[in-house]
């Protein structure tokens, strides 16, 4: 089968988060599954970095039409990786710029007409190079895809047999802009109704691609029903539900060749179920590397790499750094967001410096060596669609205390010490006064080293590759390519 990904990041070409993952990793898998991958991003200066030389282009210049002008476009040949081809969509004058999406965490005021420009790029690509049977695109930055195919490329008969599939990494980033975005990108004013893309009189790029997408995925089965109500739905649930038939929930894998400490050149050590004696090593390493090399054997070392946002469960955090301090453990924080919750870190590491370490930032050779070396890794979020960083500590033997939500949910069995099943602790109420309980309730396992290396032992041998997970995709294009037929 032949599938384009269209996504406005793909490791390791340009990553903010998740999404960069599952475009970089996905492709990957369906390629050793036989089928042909294309991959097609923005050309943002940070990519134009990583090519040596001049560019090479596949397409000298595409014409993109916007309501008084043209724009013009170019197609660099991104080369084959892993027989996945990749394609990037140069478009100097709107993406070689610092930031993907904005500047200091905000939004480029023309961030509209770039990722429209960029779906009708790889429309107009697809034509020359080859259409698929399948455009897989994911989040609000290639919404617009689908809904151009049904609308201005309807009668297009090179398009005609084209299906579509629509991922939804995280429902609360929608691409929302004025009702005139309508025209400015050429589309027909009857497209801006209640039930396509208008939503409260904005023009809304993620409720276009639900309504006119053949099939929609998101990225675990829990969170396929959680956007189904009010509370986690961000207004689209009633879109959602009417499209219940259509939607599979479908949980992100891990790419076991960057994350598994028996062979991650990040570590001081290396280790594994049969022999994990490494993962002392690693743990002395980060707490050397934060500073904290006097924290006892016996104290659990919780580990936390994340946005730091109230989506991350930060506001909860926030209201026990003070108990959670009296308690006899070690905190090891990397993560940037927020300009609140990073002062609530960097107060909170030197009101207690000597158990709280921060770091403010992102650092990939610093997360691997959380992942190994903390005892405990903690993720409170009031939503998480999916979560890696949870299914990377299983892989390390550092074993999740998360909130039950989406694929934190999925992903995480309850320990029950008795049967000695069971991969983390997980609480159900997004309430500061739970997540003590439950950080308290890892604290005592933790004295029991017989049961906690049991504990570790259980996560380690779960299996979250992307294996089963793009047998599934497969499914998913090959029912949206009968719909299309």
């Amino acid at each position: 089968m032949r599938v384009v990904f269209a996504a406005s990041e793909c490791t390791p070409f340009a990553k903010t988060g998740g999404l960069a993952d599952v475009v970089g990793a996905l492709p990957r898998e369906l390629a050793k599954l036989g089928h042909e991958v294309s991959v097609y991003i923005p050309f943002y200066s940070r990519v134009r970095k990583q090519i040596e030389g001049e560019p090479k282009y596949v397409i000298r210049s595409l014409t993109i039409p916007f309501r008084y002008y043209n724009r013009f476009v170019g197609v660099v040949d991104g080369g084959r990786h892993d027989n996945v081809q990749y394609y990037f969509i140069d478009a100097p004058e709107l993406f070689d710029r610092r930031e993907l999406y904005g500047p200091s965490g905000g939004e480029y005021t023309d961030n509209a007409e770039r990722f429209a420009l960029f779906c009708r790029a790889v429309i107009e690509s697809a034509k020359l190079i080859g259409v698929p049977q399948v455009f897989h695109v994911h989040d609000w930055q290639a919404a617009l895809i689908p809904v151009y195919l049904k609308t201005v490329y309807a009668a297009d008969p090179l398009l005609r047999g084209a299906a579509t599939v629509m991922t939804i990494h995280n429902a609360g980033y929608q691409g929302k802009f004025p009702p005139n975005t309508t025209e400015q990108l050429l589309l027909p004013w009857d497209v801006f109704t209640m039930d396509k893309l208008e939503m409260y009189d904005r023009f809304n790029f993620l409720k276009g691609g639900l309504v006119f997408s053949d099939m929609l995925t998101t990225v675990s089965r829990k969170y396929a029903e959680e956007i189904q109500t009010p509370e986690f739905g961000e207004h689209l649930d009633g879109v959602l539900k009417r499209r219940a038939a259509d939607l599979r929930g479908i949980l992100n894998g891990v790419d076991y060749s960057l994350w598994n400490p028996a062979t991650d050149g990040n570590l001081a050590a290396h280790y594994s179920p049969e022999s994990l004696a490494g993962k002392k090593d690693c743990r002395a390493d980060l707490l050397h590397a934060f500073g904290l090399e006097e924290i006892a054997d016996a104290t659990p070392v919780i580990g936390i790499i994340s946005r730091l946002a109230t989506q991350k469960g930060f506001d909860i955090v926030a209201k026990i750094t003070e108990e959670l301090a009296r308690r006899d453990v070690a905190i090891v924080a990397l993560g940037a967001g927020d300009p609140s919750y990073e002062n609530v870190f960097r107060n909170w590491a030197i009101r207690h410096a000597s158990s709280v370490a921060v770091r403010i930032g992102y650092d990939e050779a610093l997360s691997h060596k959380i992942e190994a070396g903390a005892d405990m890794f903690l993720m409170p979020s009031r939503y998480e669609p999916s979560g890696l960083n949870q299914m990377y500590s299983l892989k390390y033997g550092t074993v999740p205390i998360v909130r039950a939500t989406g694929g934190l949910d999925d992903t995480i069995e309850e320990w029950d010490a008795v049967a000695g099943k069971g991969t983390g602790f997980k609480f159900a109420g997004f309430d500061p006064n739970d997540l003590l309980a439950e950080i308290d309730r890892a604290i005592k396992a933790f004295g029991d080293k017989a049961g906690w290396t049991r504990l570790m032992l259980n996560g380690m041998a779960r299996d979250y590759s992307w294996t089963l997970p793009a047998q599934q995709y497969v499914k998913v294009y090959e029912e949206a390519a009968q719909r299309r037929a």
